[in-house]
């Protein structure tokens, strides 16, 4: 994921290391008197809140002045205040505040995702989660006298919600925070004042929790008319930035800087963005040359590659520039090259191409796991700090030569699919997760050996049968940037503090994470990182300052020393500009989550190509699917239009349409809540990632991704659309819809969050169901390299008795069951999963698991042992081991089990449901009760046999009952099915 595992630094570092240049963070230069004036209403508040997207009819406030008694509920009905706003006035005696939740007076209740409101006293507004203070009813400007009408950008900055603090000149300043603006399109914010006689006024701006805009101190001289202000650009009588537009009549400019380079057959051309009046939607690219003729292609970014040409053949490239309206530029000046010989077929591999839902999946943190060559071992800048080294035990151990020696281990316990975590070359103090990735088109060589390489490992697991699984990151990189787009270069000095830190340049020496640098004697040099001389365009500010804080050592701390979204390090075209102020807002989409994690500007048409470039790569050499790494920061749309469609479109090219049908693409969408949907928010819903656009938005992506967000925010939960997918239609298996799917299926958050209990999972598990496009194709995990059930910092300490109740319900209901490496044997049960460098990796979740894998072990078939000797015989002979095997088997031979659809209708029982699938020839139907028994009627007659006990049941009137077989115990009874599947063991039996 993304936080767990980076070095944090302590806060005041980051505060000075961020280089904090004013914007937006002082008080305005106002009137004394104003600033400084308390409020004299200290012993009510007078609360406003939003009702446009909750669309009630009535809003009631229920509340309690802190240190008294809560209203009736409902509470007291709000009256209306002004457009999509209600207010009340409270009496709070002596009180400082109150606590407060708002409902519809018929059971719907906004309690801020449980966590009730805090409000204060005075003017207090509510909307969609955020706390302000202002009136926005206020000032609605139908005076006599003069008017301003102020429209103020909040793009740039992200708030979601705006002020004017204002003085008309010679007049006296509103009391602070000033009055609220009213939202007026995307973006921007409105408000028209009258200000009398005036004929300017003084203005700042504010987001009604103390960020204030007030132009470096100087505020802001604003005149009568329409004014607007954008990032501190004051435009008098300007156009209504919000009014519709005229037709659009006019082309793009040219495609410039054409250029087209030849590798073997294929050739990449690549030009530099076209400018239009609104947006460039699409580039036409035309080829000449060779027996094919004219080609003409549309092109979504600016870089194409093509590909399957003729040998030594010349061909010519133009390219013209569209937009939405369709107006289309001339033609660019034409490049040519010539190809080369045609070029052997590159040594990769074919993915397996099946349906995933066949695969129960095993995750490992490959340099965790097992060590199979230790000379790429690597400890890093944090091996004595951490402890690792204490134990010798440094954070780069396993590697793929150890996976390849262990997928018989692997497939001995009967997983068919492996997810590894990222493979790409990281770049950070501590790196061994993979998150923070530096080079995303080169293989991290510190996981690779001879005869062990990545395409070594896939083309391994290929001939077992069993597919890989490759954690990808679309969205972002590490604080070093990204290789081949932008790495910042940040300020460093030498001296007697921070020699140790900054390693003498050595220009002919590139890093790769392996290799040790002559001078510095370090695998994790940076001398290539830094510069004591300013680089030219260069838009940090005091650029190597001392800001006049200190490390935690005691050193003088610099500006631009460390990279931050802030410190204009780096270019707002690659990369977002903003830390993230609220994780259910749309800022969650668009900013940095933390300072190891440098947030690709995903809208940028270079950045897709870049990333899209990347991964074709592994796609290329075969791997089985994509796990997507924090999805739910990246906009829907940039998914739907963007990355998911160029994988699905690489995997058709390369393997054809049956291998991309069963590419598996599975996304962390970060719900971290137990509701079905995430706080109310549909854009930050596992689901919601699940499916297609159901509107057209502009063309722009980033444009596009806050209408997008808008939209389906404002839709709300009730109006997502619906599935049956999952479900069976009686004991009916139907064909599933699927014209709707995005291509990303989901890590089943909720189940996940709710697996302290097997019950309580298994119910939560169901309510979303509806919502997804195809649960079938949920991934389910009790615990992970993240989090243990209810966002526990620990891994699952539940006890045998429950893992083995919930690998045997996530074995057999909807989904894709999958393991974290070594909860097979309750590996590090309670222990905390991360602690980054503070902690040695041996005392956490992501220990070295290699300990208990030495020895040797053989498996001609999942879930079977051939041979085993040494500390791995041991493992294998563990209870949730033949648990876990005997499942899989189970799982392996009912079809229905794998693919098929679900019902609880005419069952009682606590974990029971019946499930079917039909494909063909094959038609399995199968009744499964877990732990408890279990009555079910409306059946279909005919002769059940149990995979757990071999028991036969003939039903003749459409009822079976059966008993409860115990804790962690199953019966899956299958009409006309095989009879007993293995042996006994310490839970099915």
């Amino acid at each position: 994921m993304r936080l767990l595992g980076r070095l944090r630094r302590p806060l005041a570092l980051i505060a000075v290391a961020a280089g904090l240049s004013g914007l937006l963070t002082g008080v305005p230069d106002a009137s004394p008197v104003a600033l400084g004036t308390a409020a004299d209403t200290t012993n009510t508040a007078t609360v406003f809140y939003y009702t446009k997207t909750k669309n009630w009819s009535s809003t009631y406030l229920h509340y309690a002045p802190d240190g008294g008694s809560w209203t009736t509920v409902p509470g007291v009905v709000m009256e209306a205040a002004c457009t999509d706003w209600v207010k009340k006035t409270v009496d709070l005696g002596s009180a400082a505040g109150l606590q407060a939740t708002f409902n519809n007076g018929s059971g719907t209740w906004d309690n801020n995702g449980g966590n009730n409101y805090a409000l204060g006293t005075g003017t207090i507004t509510v909307k969609d989660g955020v706390i302000a203070h202002s009136d926005p009813c206020a000032d609605t400007g139908t005076g006599s006298g003069n008017q301003a009408t102020v429209y103020y950008s909040t793009a740039t900055s992200g708030w979601t919600t705006a002020n004017i603090h204002y003085a008309p000149t010679g007049g006296s300043w509103t009391t602070v925070p000033g009055v609220g603006m009213e939202s007026a399109c995307t973006g921007w914010w409105k408000k028209t004042l009258d200000i009398g006689t005036a004929t300017s006024l003084k203005a700042a701006f504010n987001n009604g929790n103390g960020v204030w805009d007030n132009n470096n101190s100087a505020d802001y001289t604003i005149p009568t008319g329409t004014t607007t202000v954008k990032d501190r650009t004051v435009t008098a009588d300007a156009k209504d930035p919000c009014a519709a537009q005229a037709p659009d009549t006019q082309a793009p400019t040219t495609p410039t800087g054409v250029t087209a380079s030849a590798t073997n057959t294929s050739v990449v051309v690549s030009w530099n963005p076209a400018t239009d009046d609104t947006a460039v939607t699409k580039y036409q690219l035309t080829r000449t040359g060779g027996t094919k003729g004219t080609v003409v292609t549309d092109v979504g970014s600016t870089v194409y590659s093509d590909t399957g040409l003729e040998e030594k053949t010349a061909y010519t490239y133009t390219v013209k520039a569209v937009d939405a309206a369709g107006n289309t530029s001339p033609a660019s000046a034409a490049a040519t090259v010539t190809t080369g010989e045609q070029a052997p077929a590159p040594a990769s591999g074919t993915p397996l191409g099946t349906d995933p839902r066949k695969d129960p999946i095993y995750f490992v943190l490959t340099a965790r796991f097992y060590d199979g060559d230790s000379s790429n071992n690597r400890g890093g800048s944090q091996d004595v700090k951490s402890g690792n080294a204490a134990n010798n035990d440094p954070m780069f151990r396993g590697d793929f030569k150890g996976l390849v020696d262990k997928l018989d281990y692997i497939k001995a316990l009967g997983f068919s699919a492996v997810w590894i975590t990222p493979v790409v070359l990281n770049r950070s103090d501590y790196d061994y997760h993979g998150y923070h990735g530096y080079d995303f088109y080169k293989v991290d060589p510190r996981l690779e050996s001879a005869g062990a390489s990545y395409q070594d490992l896939i083309n391994a697991a290929h001939a077992k049968g069993m597919k890989i699984y490759q954690d990808v990151v679309y969205n972002h990189s590490s604080r070093w940037g990204a290789k081949g787009l932008f790495t910042p270069t940040v300020y460093g000095v030498r001296d007697s503090q921070w020699s140790w830190y900054y390693d003498e340049k050595n220009e002919g020496f590139e890093y790769d994470g392996l290799t040790v640098e002559s001078k510095s004697g370090k695998s994790y040099y940076n001398g290539d990182l830094w510069s004591t001389a300013e680089p030219s365009g260069n838009t940090c500010l005091n650029w190597g300052k001392p800001t006049g804080g200190k490390s935690a050592e005691g050193y003088t701390l610099y500006n631009c020393q460390w990279p931050s979204p802030t410190s204009g390090m780096f270019p707002k075209a690659y990369y977002h500009q903003c830390w993230i102020g609220n994780w259910e807002g749309e800022d969650s989409r668009s900013c940095w989550l933390h300072e190891d994690l440098a947030d690709f500007n995903t809208e940028n048409a270079t950045v897709q190509n870049y990333l899209i470039g990347a991964y074709d790569k592994y796609i290329d050499m075969g791997v089985d699917g994509f796990r997507i790494d924090t999805a739910v920061h990246i906009p829907r749309v940039t998914w739907n239009r963007r990355f998911l469609p160029a994988i699905y479109d690489r995997v058709t090219q390369r393997f054809g349409t049956d291998a991309a049908k069963n590419f598996f693409v599975f996304g962390e969408v970060g719900a971290f809540v137990n509701d079905k949907w995430n706080r109310g928010s549909v854009n930050h819903s596992a689901q919601f990632y699940t499916w297609k656009e159901r509107k057209e938005y502009s063309a722009d992506d980033e444009t596009a991704s806050i209408e997008q967000y808008n939209y389906e925010e404002q839709l709300g939960t009730g109006n997502q659309p619906t599935s049956t997918n999952a479900f069976l239609s009686g004991n009916s298996y139907h064909t599933p819809d699927r014209s709707q799917f995005s291509g990303m299926n989901i890590i089943d958050m909720r189940m996940h969050m709710n697996f302290g209990d097997a019950q309580n999972a298994y119910n939560n598990g169901k309510d979303s169901d509806d919502s997804v496009n195809d649960a079938t194709y949920n991934v389910v995990y009790v615990d992970s390299h993240d989090y243990g059930p209810n966002k526990s910092s620990t891994r699952y300490s539940g006890g045998t008795d429950a893992w083995a109740e919930n690998m045997s319900l996530m074995w057999t209901f909807r989904g894709i069951p999958t393991l974290y490496y070594g909860s097979e044997i309750e590996f590090q049960a309670g222990k905390q999963i991360d602690c980054g460098p503070t902690c040695p990796l041996a005392t956490t979740g992501r220990a070295y698991y290699g300990d208990h894998l030495a020895g040797s072990v053989t498996a001609s078939d999942f879930g079977k042992v051939d041979s085993a000797s040494g500390a791995v015989a041991t493992t294998l002979a563990q209870p949730l081991v033949k648990h876990l095997q005997r499942l899989n088997q189970i799982r392996r031979a009912v079809p229905a089990l794998q693919s098929g659809q679900y019902s609880t209708d005419g069952i009682s029982g606590s974990m029971a449901f019946k499930r079917r699938y039909t494909s063909g020839t094959t038609d399995s139907f199968a009744l499964v009760t877990v732990t408890g028994g279990a009555t079910y009627t409306g059946i279909p007659n005919g002769t059940y046999r149990d995979a757990v006990t071999g028991d036969v049941q003939t039903v003749t009137g459409g009822t079976l009952t059966v008993a409860a077989p115990g804790k962690g115990n199953l019966r899956v009874y299958v009409l006309n099915g095989p009879g007993k599947i293995g042996s006994d063991g310490p839970y099915l039996k």
